[in-house]
């Protein structure tokens, strides 16, 4: 679709204030996950592609190390920036996930330098592959350039499809705790099964309703847009309070579909932070049904 370029420039300077406002929200742990030193990437990446359109916007012509620019580049950079955007979602859950998993199992804990490292390389692997081995194809008015006042932007349902999948693990694992529940019915002299089952479908439950009393209004947005069949323009798509919002879900994922609650309780240091949700009270809750 066509947007006027006044209104992409709004759409990333808010993208942008958003996510250094998230990232000065979560100055005091942010690096220490490889989810919240992406997020810094992000926000860095954004700044720069502000500055960057909103400089070839108001300038209208310009050199560049020999280079004529004009507000072709201006279409021309948001598109790709948008498809580059578009590549690192399903990277960036996959890794962020795994991350988790090993963080809240007490396996193995990321440093700050690796995640850097590691998120740098999924930038430049990103762009490699849309500029080598995708089928991005830019799409630019064949207009004079003084006369591009609009840029063709290209819609991701990378989003949609990554938040559809986990939530659908995650009732698949709220699921498998009601069935083990009905499974073994609690009984006065309860046996160790029974025991553990019980405890599981309480620390789901807890779970889900500490993740959805925080995130329900975004999922309402997203069941919005997913049954309205509404695009989300690519470069908007990956923002900080998307990874915020991956970060408390993934989190919910492993602890309800991976780590069972037995392995839980032995200290929280191991938690990945979360900014949003208050994933203690869960730990709480298991250590006394275990009790």
């Amino acid at each position: 679709m066509n947007i006027p370029i006044a209104s992409i420039l709004r759409g990333l300077g808010g993208k942008c204030l958003l996510n250094w406002a998230l990232v000065f929200f979560q100055r005091k742990h942010i690096c220490r996950s490889f989810l919240g030193v992406f997020s810094v990437s992000l926000a860095v990446a954004d700044t720069l592609l502000t500055l960057s359109v909103t400089a070839l916007h108001l300038q209208a012509e310009g050199h560049l190390l020999g280079l004529k620019l004009t507000r072709y580049h201006v279409c021309l950079l948001v598109q790709i920036l948008g498809e580059v955007y578009s590549a690192l979602q399903w990277p960036v859950a996959v890794l962020a996930g795994l991350d988790h998993f090993f963080s809240i199992s007490r396996r193995w804990q990321a440093s700050s330098r690796l995640s850097l490292f590691v998120s740098g390389l999924l930038w430049i692997l990103s762009a490699l592959y849309v500029f080598l081995l995708s089928d991005f194809r830019p799409v630019i008015e064949e207009v004079f350039h003084i006369q591009i006042h609009q840029c063709w932007i290209f819609h991701t349902s990378q989003i949609l499809h990554i938040a559809t999948s986990l939530l659908l693990i995650l009732g698949c694992a709220a699921l498998h705790a009601g069935c083990l529940t009905l499974k073994h019915p609690p009984l006065k002299d309860q046996t160790t099964d029974q025991s553990r089952a019980h405890s599981r479908r309480s620390f789901v439950l807890q779970t889900l309703h500490i993740f959805l009393n925080t995130w329900a209004l975004f999922l309402v947005i997203l069941a919005v847009l997913l049954l309205l069949l509404v695009g989300i323009p690519a470069h908007l798509g990956l923002s900080g309070a998307w990874l915020c919002f991956l970060n408390s879900l993934l989190i919910a994922v492993v602890l309800c579909a991976v780590c069972p609650a037995s392995q839980l309780g032995q200290g929280w240091g191991a938690m990945p932070h979360d900014s949003f949700c208050e994933w203690r009270s869960t730990f709480s809750l298991a250590s006394e049904d275990r009790a």
